[in-house]
């Protein structure tokens, strides 16, 4: 077994089919790093992997990387991006023989597959609770998604959901994780400071809904003493907006968004509480760093994976969607018990084997050889 599995790691696999990766759109979030993940992990096996995206994106030499020859297309939205990459991928493939991992824009990545006769794997990375809200969308999702030969979700949640609203079978591959080296951060403003620290880590969104933490923090100042500060890392739409509140609310003392940090894994440690307040997700990454790094937890009871990497409030604490009241009575409850979920932190940390890196991108490599 162990000469079986050298044999693998050295020898690259020639195969008549291109696999193609399809993301229209590289942004900064969850689904980019577990495409990273899998692009890494697939080098090693094959020779002819393509990425195909409109984003600016440094790769391995070993993957052919596909874009638009202009850079007009690099900060244009994910609808025109998705339209140009479509054509890219029927330009550059149509006289080859392909097996499409689509990781974004399935609708686009589907149509042309089945003109074209590919094979098509897509992976769907938010519940269908986000865009199934009339007859016709319920309608046209489940007729494009039947057509895909497989369809991979990140929870066992999303699984079911995905049978009960479309009647579509999936397969589940957690997302995979892996051990970071830290490095040595800090941060002035935290230099010395004995109150609560907390950070969230997310896109600056609607999705990500900072808001209702912002609102739950006001109350801590106007309904309690309790001395905070709150770090938000991320960039996105909706900065002006939390600028604006935490102008409004003179919040000033108390709030720091931060922006966009490559490394933010490694700020974790630097706090006593994760908070994440997103209205949907599909599994999300940063609970599972957060739990790598030993911080408690407090995040929306939101679809999908929350409750399900928090084995339904076992490992930290759930609060109801897009509600800041209930997250305030969380937060409260988390301060006179921080020594309890500082144990549910630790615990937390023994079920992660359940997204270990090796074990779910081996689950990739299974379904591609399916399909080449």
């Amino acid at each position: 077994m162990i000469l079986l599995k050298k044999s693998m790691r050295y020898h690259k696999k020639k195969v008549n089919k291109k696999i193609v990766l399809f993301i229209p759109s590289i942004e900064s979030g969850g689904v980019e790093k577990n495409l990273f993940f899998l692009i890494n992990y697939l080098k090693k096996f094959y020779s002819n992997i393509y990425l195909v995206t409109s984003s600016k994106v440094g790769l391995n030499k070993n993957i052919k990387l596909i874009k638009p020859k202009s850079n007009f297309w690099f900060n244009k939205n994910r609808l025109l991006k998705s339209i140009i990459c479509t054509i890219i991928l029927f330009r550059y493939f149509k006289r080859k023989n392909a097996l499409i991992i689509s990781f974004q824009s399935n609708v686009f990545s589907i149509i042309l597959s089945k003109i074209m006769s590919w094979s098509v794997v897509i992976r769907l990375n938010t519940a269908p609770d986000k865009y199934i809200d009339n007859f016709f969308k319920l309608f046209l999702y489940k007729t494009l998604y039947n057509l895909s030969d497989q369809i991979i979700v990140n929870s066992l949640e999303f699984k079911k959901k995905l049978s009960k609203s479309l009647k579509l079978n999936s397969t589940v591959i957690f997302n995979p994780i892996v051990k970071y080296k830290k490095k040595k951060l800090k941060i002035k403003f935290l230099k010395n400071y004995n109150g609560l620290k907390i950070i969230n880590i997310g896109r600056l969104t609607d999705q990500k809904d900072q808001l209702t933490l912002l609102k739950s923090t006001t109350l801590i100042l106007k309904k309690s003493s309790i001395d905070f500060k709150l770090v938000i890392i991320g960039k996105g739409k909706n900065k002006t907006i939390l600028n604006r509140y935490i102008n409004e609310n003179n919040l000033t003392k108390n709030i720091y968004l931060l922006g966009y940090k490559k490394n933010a894994f490694s700020y974790l440690s630097l706090f006593d509480l994760y908070i994440l307040s997103s209205k949907y997700e599909g599994l999300p990454n940063t609970l599972l760093e957060a739990q790598m790094s030993k911080i408690p937890i407090i995040s929306s009871d939101c679809p999908t994976g929350p409750k399900e990497i928090l084995l339904g409030g076992k490992l930290g604490i759930l609060f109801k969607t897009g509600d800041h009241i209930d997250l305030y009575k969380k937060l409260l409850l988390f301060i006179k018990n921080k020594k309890k979920y500082k144990q549910k932190a630790t615990l937390a940390k023994k079920y992660l084997n359940r997204f270990d890196y090796k074990k779910n991108l081996k689950r990739y490599l299974k379904i591609i050889n399916k399909y080449i």
